[in-house]
């Protein structure tokens, strides 16, 4: 596959083009990607029934918080990345690039283990028992064997992007999702193994493709090249910081639904914890369309930051955020109009009254989307160019401190309140990013004005 040259390609191809061209394959990667994902929750629901089901919700956020550590690094290390590629040091690019694959490595090998040795007593903790928490605790503990390569999937998506594999990120998704849903197809629906085989096909289908993704970058055909590692504080910390908003955001996120699912195990019981899953299934169908086009797009937003051309920038995201508006809106009306064919794809033999309360709970939990675009957009345009403190805060607060304030402010309502949780943590996280991001804006300008 030949190598496009990331100058061409980020700085002088028109803004509009430039956003197709890169939106559009890591939008569908992503989507297809996150659609063994929603398969995932299918096969499990179909194959398993409603209690693995809800261990599967149990236990996704800890895998998640997992993955969160490999998704600060790449994160993290694709903007310095292409901001130095933007400056022309290649030099420092490829001593980031190589050192963020080895952090990934290690960071994946101890919470491997961590997970490994604690499931168990991570389950007990959150109120579940019996054959809730044995099947919640088999899956967390197959994904943590295999974090130390599996780690590295979201790093280096990234890095095939910066260096223009496009097209080569895309077919690696497609790769991962295609032989995840057949291994997983083949080991739950005709070999009739239990929760541990849902997670191994997953695990196996991402290793094989980190391994795939990394190929060219081993045979230094790409813009990226490995090198002699050399790993300092300085590195470290640029990474860190610039990957934090994402970290804190997954992370977060992840804490919120731990906090959520303790709670509903207390109100509503298992039947409460696979609703809510179905919820955040359903969103699996919308987000990574959004967080796909945002997260390709960064690297060209990066690019022409590091070089100063800020009408690119902003051209490129404006398409952004119009694009998340149209998709969040798209996603409202059809959960509004078809709540009940969403709960039957993921539990198709739930019984009329779980699809009444669940189609409920979807029609209260998709306003969130009026303005969820919002927050997920500007949030990837203070990572893009580097804003990591404003990034961080859009991040807690879209994460974290909203939904809490609105799960404290709801909570005596019941379930209705829980299911209102997320509108309201929506509503609260767009007014903060709207400041956030006008006081930018303004900075940037009065800035340009002194220069």
């Amino acid at each position: 596959m030949a190598e496009v040259d990331s100058d061409e390609l980020f700085a002088k191809t028109p803004p509009a083009r430039l956003f197709l061209r890169a939106a559009l394959p890591g939008a569908l990667g992503m989507l297809i990607s996150s659609a063994y994902d929603i398969l995932d929750g299918v096969l499990v629901g179909t194959f398993l029934g409603e209690t693995a089901f809800a261990a599967i919700n149990l236990a996704m956020p800890f895998v998640i918080v997992a993955f969160a550590i490999g998704d600060l690094v790449g994160s993290g290390s694709s903007v310095p990345i292409a901001i130095h590629l933007g400056k022309g040091n290649a030099k420092r690019a490829n001593e980031i690039f190589t050192g963020s694959c080895l952090m990934n490595i290690v960071s994946g090998a101890a919470m491997g283990a961590g997970f490994f040795l604690a499931a168990p007593h991570i389950m007990a903790a959150m109120g579940a028992t019996g054959e809730l928490a044995d099947t919640a605790t088999v899956f967390l503990r197959v994904y943590a064997l295999f974090l130390p390569l599996t780690t590295n999937l979201y790093a280096v998506d990234n890095f095939l992007r910066i260096s223009g594999q496009i097209r080569r990120s895309f077919l690696v998704n497609v790769f991962m999702a295609v032989v995840g849903a057949a291994l997983e197809i083949a080991l739950l629906g005709f070999a009739g193994f239990g929760i541990w085989a849902a997670a191994l096909a997953y695990c196996l289908a991402m290793t094989i493709s980190v391994i795939l993704a990394f190929l060219p970058f081993v045979r230094g055909q790409l813009t990226l090249k490995l090198v002699r590692p050399h790993i300092d504080a300085e590195m470290v910390g640029e990474v860190v910081r610039c990957g934090m908003p994402v970290f804190l955001e997954n992370v977060a996120g992840r804490v919120f639904s731990i906090v959520m699912n303790i709670v509903l195990l207390r109100m509503g019981g298992e039947q409460a914890v696979s609703i809510f899953g179905l919820l955040f299934f359903s969103a699996g169908i919308v987000m990574p369309l959004i967080y796909g086009a945002i997260d390709s797009v960064q690297p060209a937003v990066g690019y022409n930051w590091g070089a100063g051309l800020l009408g690119r920038v902003r051209s490129l995201e404006l398409l952004c955020f119009a694009s998340s508006a149209v998709l969040s809106l798209l996603f409202l009306v059809w959960v509004q109009l078809f709540p009940e064919t969403v709960t039957l794809l993921f539990l198709p033999d739930s019984t009329p009254d779980f699809v009444a309360l669940a189609s409920h709970a979807l029609r209260l939990f998709s306003l969130a989307f009026i303005v969820r675009w919002v927050s997920t957009a500007t949030q990837g345009f203070m990572v893009a160019v580097g804003q990591t403190r404003l990034a961080s805060f859009v991040s807690v607060v879209m994460a974290f401190a909203a939904p809490m304030v609105a799960l404290v402010i709801l909570m005596p309502m019941g379930l209705d309140g829980l299911w209102l949780t997320m509108p309201l943590a929506a509503a609260i996280t767009a007014v903060a990013c709207a400041y956030t991001l006008i006081r930018f804006v303004r900075t940037v300008h009065e800035r340009a004005a002194r220069a």
